[in-house]
């Protein structure tokens, strides 16, 4: 509709041009190159100069009498239409007489007098009524839904999805009920009204939902929880009803609602009052999956990653049935992840994705995606036919520490509280049990940071016992350490190890009850939110929190002093290692090997 309607603006622009166009040349048109030497005259002068034998010829153009001179001069003069060149005196046996398309552009003129005004009008009031037209309409589509069957050209299917076994299993039933619903009801089964799937940003949610609707091949509406909210009241359920009379209309089908959180949180807290639209937009959700008038047909797909802020009435039975949980890829899924991105991809034949799946614990599906994406907008960069090992390393490192600043310059001295810093993290690092492995260690400067310390883990963890976290903190505070005993004095470049040290060791004490207060929880807080502000509170009493705090400082406290203690030991390779970064900025695999091997050494 949008392409008819331009296509025909286009015309009427263009034809208004030819007729406007066409009544500047008729009006104010030339014929030929007129000479600079022309004078304006009467007719009886015209026939004066023709009787003294001065006029060469005369040129009759309309009205229009030109006479030219001997001497190459113009004498221009106007006649009444309704006289003939005779009744002037004007003889053309005398003098050459040439009469130029007579009543031509009188006949011009007249038709485009006619014709043009009414063309220009009948044109304005066609464009003011179909823009009243389209006004009307998109007010009474105001209340209708945005969303439309899914028409993607590549299929998805759950081989498209690598990992998530368990979330698959679970989303199979979906499917064959979808593809034969009379196996189900025969037996009485109803299928599950919703399923919700709950899991970090980037796992796999919507491609998953995207699976189901391949899988089945039925049709597919997808759409954000938020497109549903609008400033007018009644607005966010009149969608939602047009969404599911559309989705019923096609029989069997998917309904996928991205962000549920954004209109599914919980209701009663008291502000807002309770004709708020993202009320209404909710109460509307529940009748449509489990009121009066149900479709056992139409199955909703939900995804969140905040299942703990959703309203109870959306989780019980006869609404979201299922809660299917979608973890982060361990490191078989991870291989297999990177395989399917990789596919549309040239890659070294020794390159060895399970090394690379080893070196990016924690990252999700797009976060591995990003991963080949950013190796082989490097490979292009360097000129390269193919996707080599280098490429993926490096892609990594830019995932999780950003860019490199090559062009930011540090000072001698600021390079060399850097290579001590990020010495002292890689030397407590390597020595304590527990922690990750240290592979690679720069004063390059990436990100927000100037230099950093690589570990990485040598299997993914589901459990992590105490020590881990109490090595971690004691890793995290090495690099001040390190300036502490070289420089007899610290900066600011620990600012971000200080902060992740305290959130490690608040959460030590207030999640995981590993503290002197006991095997409890506190710091549980009550949540509520009020025009995009966290008025959230915490429950324990100030006595509570204030030993919190105590305990906290405790934890901190005793890291600091067995970092020291560690680097004071091991004083000797701290500056051996530091005096390598000055010197190569980077130090890999190979040669901190080397340099480790000192510490038993030292030890």
């Amino acid at each position: 509709m949008n392409t008819r309607n331009r296509f025909w603006r286009q015309i009427f622009s263009l034809l208004t041009i030819v007729f406007l166009a066409i009544v500047i040349w008729s009006l104010f048109g030339f014929k030929g190159i007129a000479s600079t030497n022309t004078q304006d005259v009467s007719i009886t002068q015209i026939t004066s100069e023709i009787k003294d034998g001065k006029i060469d010829h005369i040129v009759i153009d309309g009205n229009k009498i030109t006479a030219y001179t001997k001497d190459n001069t113009q004498l221009i003069a106007y006649k009444e239409a309704s006289q003939g060149i005779k009744d002037y005196g004007i003889d053309s046996s005398v003098v050459p007489v040439t009469i130029n398309n007579p009543d031509s552009g009188a006949i011009w003129t007249d038709i485009l007098t006619i014709f043009l005004p009414v063309l220009l009008i009948g044109g304005f009031f066609w464009f003011m009524t179909r823009q009243a037209r389209g006004a009307n309409n998109q007010a009474m589509s105001f209340g209708r839904s945005t969303a439309k069957p899914y028409t993607g050209k590549d299929k998805v299917t759950f081989a498209d999805v690598a990992g998530l076994k368990h979330a698959k299993q679970e989303l199979s039933e979906i499917v064959e009920f979808l593809k034969t619903p009379a196996k189900f009801k025969a037996l009485g089964a109803e299928i599950p009204r919703g399923v919700l799937l709950v899991g970090p940003a980037g796992v796999g949610k919507t491609l998953l939902a995207k699976a189901v609707a391949g899988e089945a091949g039925v049709p597919f509406f997808t759409l954000s929880a938020s497109e549903f909210v609008e400033m007018f009241v009644g607005v966010g359920a009149s969608r939602v009803r047009d969404l599911f009379a559309k989705a019923k209309k096609l029989g069997p089908t998917v309904i996928f609602i991205d962000e549920l959180d954004a209109v599914g949180r919980q209701r009663g807290s008291g502000l807002g009052g309770s004709h708020d639209e993202r009320e209404q937009t909710l109460n509307q959700i529940l009748v449509e999956m489990d009121g009066f008038d149900t479709d056992a047909n139409v199955i909703v797909l939900a995804a969140t990653n905040r299942p703990d802020v959703l309203d109870p009435a959306l989780m019980r039975p006869g609404r979201f049935d299922r809660k299917v949980v979608l973890d982060l890829p361990d490191r078989d899924e991870r291989t297999a992840i990177l395989k399917i991105h990789a596919r549309n991809k040239p890659l070294e034949k020794n390159i060895n994705l399970e090394e690379t799946a080893k070196s990016t614990p924690g990252l999700s599906g797009a976060d591995l995606r990003n991963v080949m994406n950013e190796a082989a907008i490097l490979a292009a960069r360097n000129g390269q036919k193919k996707i080599t090992q280098q490429d993926l390393r490096h892609s990594i490192e830019k995932t999780l520490l950003g860019p490199e600043r090559t062009s930011y310059l540090m000072k001698d001295k600021e390079r060399k509280i850097v290579a001590y810093h990020e010495a002292g993290h890689a030397i407590i690092g390597h020595l304590l049990p527990e922690l990750d492995d240290v592979h690679k260690v720069s004063i390059i400067s990436r990100g927000m940071a100037l230099g950093y310390t690589l570990s990485l883990p040598s299997e993914d963890r589901r459990l992590i016992p105490q020590s881990k976290f109490e090595n971690e903190i004691i890793q995290l505070l090495g690099g001040r350490a390190a300036e502490k005993l070289i420089f007899k004095d610290v900066t600011t470049g620990a600012s971000n190890d200080l902060e992740r040290a305290t959130e490690i060791a608040r959460n030590m004490v207030t999640i995981f009850g590993m503290s002197e207060l006991g095997p409890i929880k506190l710091g549980e807080r009550e949540e509520m939110i009020f025009l995009g502000r966290d008025m959230s509170h915490r429950n324990n009493s100030e006595k509570v929190s204030s030993e919190i705090d105590d305990q906290i400082s405790k934890i901190i406290g005793h890291a600091w002093i067995q970092a020291q203690a560690i680097l004071k030991k091991h004083i000797k390779v701290l500056d051996l290692m530091a005096d390598e970064l000055l010197k190569q900025e980077t130090l890999e695999d190979n040669e901190l090997t080397k340099i480790f091997a000192k510490l038993k050494t030292a030890a």
